[in-house]
């Protein structure tokens, strides 16, 4: 699947406004929430149904739940091997878990990630120092769902 029909789909949810644990395109969604209609659109349906989960991602507990679902379903690739399309996640702080996820939009100089942002719903934000120094693992969508 190419990258470009994975950003095109992504930036269809910009203006979704920020609603934990919702996963409708324009009515509410959060960063799971955004990948998981990506994947729907995209790919199919979810390969299993996201259990509740609170906003904090489990961090007291240090469960690194996100990264272990995406080690599951999608390909990791090197955090330097950037593409459009890849699923970015991110690690808020230093030492807590993975939480965040974000669909990269461009690269080079005018990188880019796509992303359900609490207090300003799915945005498209450069993908500036800051939100690289934050990157956890970076993955590739499959083709399909086995």
């Amino acid at each position: 699947m190419s990258g470009a029909r994975i950003v095109v789909a992504a930036r269809g949810w910009i203006g979704t406004p920020y609603v934990h644990q919702a996963s409708v395109r324009g009515a509410g969604c959060d960063c799971l929430g955004l990948l998981r209609g990506v994947w729907r659109e995209l790919i199919g349906p979810e390969p299993e149904q996201a259990p509740p989960y609170t906003m904090d991602w489990s961090e007291p507990q240090g469960d690194e739940a996100l990264l272990r679902i995406g080690l599951r379903y999608m390909t990791r690739k090197p955090r330097e091997d950037e593409a459009p399309g890849d699923v970015l996640l991110f690690r808020m702080r230093e030492g807590a878990v993975a939480k965040h996820l974000g669909l990269q939009a461009g690269i080079g100089a005018a990188a880019s990630f796509v992303h359900a942002y609490n207090g300003h719903g799915v945005i498209e934000s450069p993908l500036s120092q800051p939100w690289r120094r934050r990157i956890a693992a970076r993955f590739a969508l499959p083709t399909e769902v086995t």
